[in-house]
């Protein structure tokens, strides 16, 4: 007779048959940009920025009347700029790009700076589960994990060095269980640490084989956990089905990558539920 974990495992493979389902990022978010000159950072800068909204220097801060909160660390941006160069034989000047580096705080690292950034609209009320957030708040108490949410944020992830999860607010969600399914993908994520299942030894390169096993294990489990809650939405399902189907493309030529990894989300969905 087939479990839980079994069931949702053949359902999401009876999915995947059927194609690749478009998906998305259930929340709303801003772009990070610059507080003082409303442009939004671009190439490697997307990547070195933690959250989306606003960052400006601790100057900017200061200047405002703000301050940078106490234990607060900065981020790093790189930028070119512009420098003369003469050639000694010619004395013809010509520019050239240097690249250069400065440090930034996201809004949320700020006291006394008032964001411009309009407050998101939403559609429908977004609330608390209790079957749903008791799973949070059991697997946070007894695991250690830190659960961090950024307002405006565009961005959801765990961070093995320092054992935490950073999520946008829950207002941003288009719907409870959108927010539900995306911290139990995280929260499995955290079950790789080496202090739990030790499955995540470091980061991996994102869209290398090990990043996309990863990521299968941790929404197969982010599916089984929906399913626990008794929360389990069509939309939810599918999109997660759609996330694994597109993750499970980059392992072509690996047939047992999805039954690996969803033996992995069980026991990822076990030790978060504490059996």
């Amino acid at each position: 007779m087939l479990n839980v974990y079994e069931l949702v495992t053949q359902r999401i493979l009876e999915q995947l048959e059927q194609g690749v389902i478009p998906w998305r990022k259930p929340w709303r978010g801003s772009k990070p940009i610059n507080y003082m000159t409303r442009k939004a950072y671009r190439g490697i800068n997307t990547l070195l920025l933690p959250h989306g909204g606003e960052y400006l220097s601790f100057k900017q801060c200061k200047d405002l009347g703000g301050k940078v909160k106490k234990g607060e660390k900065g981020h790093m941006i790189v930028f070119y700029k512009m420098i003369e160069n003469v050639d000694l034989e010619t004395d013809e000047v010509s520019t050239i790009p240097f690249l250069k580096y400065s440090t930034v705080f996201h809004i949320s690292q700020c006291e006394s700076v008032t964001s411009k950034i309009e407050p998101l609209q939403h559609n429908k009320p977004i609330g608390i589960i209790t079957q749903a957030q008791n799973i949070i708040d059991d697997y946070i108490t007894h695991s250690g994990v830190a659960l961090n949410h950024v307002e405006d944020s565009n961005r959801a992830y765990y961070t093995p060095a320092n054992d935490s999860i950073t999520l946008p607010e829950i207002a941003q969600f288009e719907g409870s269980e959108e927010y539900y399914s995306t911290v139990y993908h995280e929260m499995a994520h955290s079950t790789g640490h080496q202090s739990r299942l030790n499955r995540i030894s470091k980061v991996a390169a994102f869209g290398t084989k090990t990043y996309s096993k990863e990521e299968l294990t941790a929404e197969i489990s982010s599916a089984m956990l929906m399913n626990h809650a008794g929360i389990e939405q069509p939309g939810t399902f599918a999109n997660s089905v759609a996330y694994i189907q597109g993750w499970k493309s980059k392992l072509k030529g690996d047939s047992r990558a999805i039954i690996t990894a969803a033996s992995q989300a069980q026991k990822a969905t076990d030790l978060i539920l504490g059996l």
